[in-house]
């Protein structure tokens, strides 16, 4: 995304962490599919961590005379980076905003071919605000669009001694063959200009495109946008633009400055939006903070099924009643509707479940129900609670669980706190 990127955006997604089949980049860094949602989840899969080592992929290219040190010919940076132009470019150089389609090949001094796109149908994408290394920022800032440089990264700028990474000096070939250039900071971003429209809510937006559709998007849609996000002190911090490729996410499961904005626009609009910090995400620690600006063109609306309504509440939210079963571990249940099945699932098995949670104000946080569509998740895969209480039920079952904290989430941050109450539905057992 953004549920960072549009990481929520998504209470199910972002607090249980789960994996999703989506792999476009969300809004904002957090929308993203709901159709893997697993409480509990552990192991879902994160975006590449900034500065980590280049995996090697075995395919060695020859080096060039010069890769274990600059010629007394190259130029220096003032930052010790040396470089030779071997392609002149034209053009502007990339700003720090933007990112870059690039060829490359990177060695060590003893010529060991550490990373190379040789042999790629795709060149490497590198987001300048986000490189591989702290370095190729400055040395990629040498080149104009068609150009090729060779460059000499000192070690301190590159993997800094990590252990199992690269050491020493390293030699990168690189030829830049395209600039995904950032939008510009609007002119307006700190605050939303007096020709902007305002809601109830507090959303404030600029057409500053008109569309060409007549039909706008409803909540459980789909949509597919170009965005860009900044800061209201003009630091972008996310952009499908200069990723490269546009984002398809569900509309109820990004932040609601998002959700209510686009149901404003028809297909072909771009807007400008300025989400107030209670719309965006209300001082999440690792989220933008504040205020949130973002241009957004609508591209394309896949229309969806309305979901059903939200499950009620349940009455004994607050606490399990006295019928509950309690097991040793302090896990609480109630069978609310007896089950057709024989087998009881294992520690290992996949389930398939419908299931609602909610904390025991009576908040309700994520819900396959309200989705409309079931989950399947491995039951080692989920918050102990659900481990232990899964393997109580068989198929066609309901049954109503109080699961203490110590087997929830723990009260780690970003979690839903505290006793949390499920409604689960067993459909199926897929497999031991």
């Amino acid at each position: 995304m953004v549920k960072h990127s549009l990481t929520v955006i998504v209470a199910s997604l972002a607090l249980l962490g789960c994996t999703t089949s989506d792999t476009q980049p969300a809004p904002v860094a957090a929308a993203k599919s709901a159709d893997q949602a697993a409480p509990g989840d552990a192991k879902a899969a994160g975006p590449d961590k900034k500065g980590e080592r280049p995996r090697r992929r075995g395919k060695q290219v020859p080096a060039p005379e010069d890769v274990a040190a600059a010629p007394a010919d190259a130029e220096r940076t003032d930052s010790g980076i040396a470089f030779k132009t071997l392609i002149p470019g034209e053009g502007e150089p990339p700003s720090p905003n933007d990112s870059v389609k690039v060829q490359m090949s990177v060695w060590q001094g003893d010529g060991t071919t550490i990373e190379t796109t040789e042999g790629r149908k795709t060149p490497k994408l590198v987001r300048m605000g986000r490189p591989p290394v702290p370095g190729l920022v400055e040395a990629l800032a040498q080149l104009r669009p068609g150009g090729k440089g060779r460059f000499w990264i000192p070690q301190e700028q590159t993997y800094q001694g990590r252990k199992g990474a690269p050491e020493g000096t390293l030699c990168y070939d690189i030829t830049l063959e395209e600039v995904l250039r950032a939008p510009e900071v609007p002119a307006d971003v700190a605050a939303p200009p007096a020709d902007a429209t305002t809601t109830e809510s507090g959303l404030a937006y600029k057409v500053l495109t008109p569309g060409t559709g007549s039909v706008k998007p409803d909540a459980w849609d789909r949509v597919k946008v170009h965005y860009t996000g900044w800061t209201t002190d003009g630091k972008m911090f996310d952009s499908s633009v200069t990723r490269g490729r546009e984002s398809t996410f569900p509309l109820n499961r990004v932040v609601p400055g998002w959700t209510e904005g686009m149901q404003l626009m028809v297909v072909g609009e771009k807007t400008r939006f300025w989400i107030p910090e209670e719309l965006a995400y209300q001082g999440q620690p690792g989220k933008p903070q504040g205020m949130l600006v973002f241009d957004v063109e609508l591209l394309e609306i896949d229309e969806q099924p309305e979901p059903p309504p939200p499950p009620e509440v349940p009455p004994d939210v607050a606490a399990a009643p006295d019928d509950a079963i309690k097991t040793a571990s302090g896990l609480a249940y109630k069978v609310l509707t007896p089950g057709t099945g024989t087998e009881h699932p294992t520690e290992t098995s996949v389930v398939k479940v419908h299931y609602s949670g909610w904390t025991t104000d009576g908040k309700m946080f994520d819900s396959s129900v309200e989705r409309g569509q079931p989950t399947s998740f491995p039951l080692n895969r989920v918050i102990k609670g659900w481990t232990e209480g899964l393997q109580l039920m068989v198929a066609g079952e309901k049954t109503r669980f109080w699961i203490p904290v110590e087997l929830a989430y723990q009260n780690k941050p970003g979690k839903p706190a505290g006793m949390l109450v499920f409604d689960v539905e067993l459909i199926e057992i897929v497999k031991p």
